[in-house]
Order: C-alpha cells, then sequence, then structure tokens
C-alpha cells in the first residue's frame, strides 16, 4: 500500500493560485480543501476566507444535474473532497463558518 505525502497548507495554495488562471472547477475544489485543512487545525478565520473563496468559484458554475457537481477528484493534498461539491455540501460540511462566509459575501457583516 503506497501513501500519498499530504501537500502543505503552502502547497496547496500554490496549486490554488495555479488553477484559479487555468481551471476554475479544480480552484473551488482546492478551496474546499484549504478550508478543511484551516478547520481543522483550528484556524476558523482562515477557513472562512477559503470557504467564501469556493463558494464564490462555485456560483459560476451550472449545478442542474449530478453531473455538473460531481467533483473530478477524490482528495486534494490530502483532503478527501465531497462526491458532489456545491453550495449546499459546502454549509453542511461547515456549518456556522459557512454561514459567516455567505453573510460576508453578500457584504452582510452585523
Amino acid at each position: 500500500m503506497t501513501m500519498t505525502r499530504v501537500a502543505s497548507v503552502d502547497e496547496l495554495e500554490t496549486s490554488f493560485q495555479r488553477e484559479l488562471g487555468t481551471d476554475r472547477w479544480a480552484a473551488a475544489e482546492s478551496a474546499y480543501a484549504l478550508a478543511a485543512r484551516h478547520r481543522d487545525s483550528g484556524d476558523w478565520e482562515k477557513s472562512r476566507e477559503w470557504v467564501k473563496q469556493c463558494l464564490r468559484l462555485l456560483e459560476g458554475f451550472p449545478n442542474e444535474d449530478l453531473e455538473d457537481v460531481a467533483t473530478r477528484r477524490i482528495s486534494v493534498g490530502g483532503v478527501q473532497l465531497p462526491t458532489y461539491l456545491h453550495e449546499g455540501v459546502v454549509r453542511e460540511r461547515f456549518g456556522a463558518t459557512a454561514e459567516r462566509a455567505a453573510e460576508d459575501r453578500n457584504g452582510d457583516t452585523d
């Protein structure tokens, strides 16, 4: 059994920046992974920023069919991705962090 090396947060952020210019869906998957990594390390503020980035990217994609929201990768940087990636999944997985990110995105910071 081979073990896959877990990418550092810096490596994930570098990949995200590259993907942002070439493959926005991959960038959304990486943003999800970064949000999860920061959440798991207890950095809620950074997690919320990456949730916000993920949600912003997902806005630009169709989501009518399961094929529209199916992830292309099983994991990113050691973070298991959900089978489907859309706003509802992000909100379910990140709870209050996603709610705050959505409020921030909409300019509602109360």
